[in-house]
């Protein structure tokens, strides 16, 4: 009987440990799983992945020193996890496809030279706001963008030359990806409808 008090009064114990460390940190964690995380569904999907481990090493009684600092790595990991198992954006994989289904790529996208004055007027125009969409980013989001989509260079080639992670550069080629498309959309509709 003594041993089962001892074990419930065991368990509040660990319910308010468990308690205070979601009040006290939840919103920190929230913010900092944000600014690495685009899309808010995940955001808060590895919110509370943490908290279910937080949940389940206390119920295994694993011992956390530094529950703050436990979380934090816990969601670095979530996060890494997260973008390992998305597939990076690419520009060139716009979405569109032909008539047949087929995925259209950045060249199919572009009016052929051959087509006549106009369609060398087009193109240079689209080719000419890429560029200055190009110059709207970031350096960092800019450099990773046309290592890997001009130059050819996979991630893990460009993180061996800059030195930056895998993970970051992934994250960077994503924003520059959705910025040029919102950025050069609406200079397709217009070539395109007009």
């Amino acid at each position: 009987m003594e041993r089962a008090r001892s074990l419930d009064r065991m368990t509040l114990e660990q319910d308010r440990r468990i308690s205070d460390a979601v009040g006290q940190e939840q919103s920190r964690l929230r913010n900092f799983i944000r600014r690495r995380v685009p899309d808010p569904r995940d955001a808060e999907d590895i919110l509370q992945d943490v908290f279910y481990e937080l949940v389940e090493a206390n119920r295994l009684l694993m011992p956390i020193e530094h529950v703050s600092a436990w979380l934090f790595r816990v969601a670095r990991n979530r996060i890494t996890d997260l973008f390992r198992k998305k597939k990076p954006d690419a520009f060139s994989n716009g979405e569109r496809l032909d008539e047949d289904g087929e995925v259209l790529f950045l060249e199919d996208l572009l009016p052929s030279p051959d087509a006549g004055p106009e369609a060398i007027y087009a193109c240079s125009l689209l080719l000419e706001e890429l560029e200055l969409a190009l110059d709207e980013l970031p350096e960092e989001q800019r450099e990773v963008f046309v290592a890997h989509e001009i130059d050819g260079l996979s991630f893990k080639q460009i993180a061996a030359e800059t030195g930056v992670g895998v993970n970051t550069l992934l994250s960077r080629k994503r924003y520059a990806v959705l910025h040029l498309r919102q950025r050069l959309q609406a200079i397709y509709n217009e070539l395109t409808n007009g």
